[in-house]
């Protein structure tokens, strides 16, 4: 699917330049022997980019959510990839799919691991791509995005949208090099405020820089609209703090 949004986008998009091109495409990568799609967004007015983005997927895959994430972010000036981790063959369907596919990567942190850096790799082929890159994640994207962290990405920063904030065992986060940011809702049931305060005690103590923000009421997926747990304020209050990272970062 080709999109091609123009000035005059609303106020979601925020500040445009003047006469903006901002072009959206699927985009085909390989990892190994497995086919992945998926999308990059970016400003065709743009003579050098501001910095990118690679936006990791909730647990039913790259879609409309991460796509208009990436449009938002290619009006701020940046190169937005919306990387896929199930694969191109991939079409899940439905709640008992989405924990299959997560489940195995879950299960398997060296193949998490390998797809989240063969995205990395690819991500550099990408025209318009350079600059800073920064990792964004939301919930099953989250805990990818705090993965390649502890693997040592070599991201230039880390941001995690209400993902799964739990530290396998063997894991840490000596390796992680760039600041992370957690957006977390208090009321979120898949990980809470214990385990909030367990992951800032072992970024302080690896010496990460980090930041949280935490937003009261808030519960698993509040930036997903269409869901249960959508919470306009949330949303708006965390991609704030996000255009401000970003700023900082890249």
């Amino acid at each position: 699917m080709h999109r091609l949004l123009a000035t005059g986008l609303t106020a979601a998009c925020l500040a445009i330049p003047a006469r903006a091109e901002i072009v959206g495409a699927p985009h085909a990568y390989s990892v190994g022997d497995t086919e992945f799609e998926g999308y990059v967004a970016h400003n065709t007015a743009l003579e050098a980019p501001g910095g990118t983005v690679l936006i990791v997927h909730d647990w039913d895959g790259v879609n409309d959510h991460e796509e208009r994430t990436a449009d938002r972010l290619a009006a701020k000036g940046y190169t937005a990839f919306a990387i896929d981790l199930f694969g191109a063959e991939a079409d899940p369907q439905g709640v008992e799919d989405y924990r299959a596919l997560t489940g195995a990567l879950y299960g398997d942190r060296e193949l998490l691991r390998a797809r989240l850096m063969g995205a990395i790799e690819a991500a550099a082929e990408i025209p318009g791509s350079g600059g800073g890159v920064v990792m964004i994640g939301y919930c099953f994207g989250g805990a990818a995005v705090l993965e390649a962290a502890r693997a040592g990405a070599g991201m230039d920063g880390y941001v995690s949208f209400h993902g799964g904030l739990e530290t396998p065992e063997g894991q840490d986060y000596a390796q992680a090099g760039a600041p992370v940011l957690l957006l977390h809702g208090t009321a979120d049931p898949v990980s809470g405020m214990d385990d909030l305060a367990a992951l800032l005690d072992e970024l302080e103590g690896a010496g990460v820089a980090h930041r949280a923000e935490v937003y009261g009421g808030a519960r698993h997926a509040f930036t997903v609209h269409g869901s249960d747990d959508y919470d306009m304020e949330a949303e708006r209050r965390a991609w704030d703090a996000l255009q401000g990272f970003l700023e900082e970062r890249l």
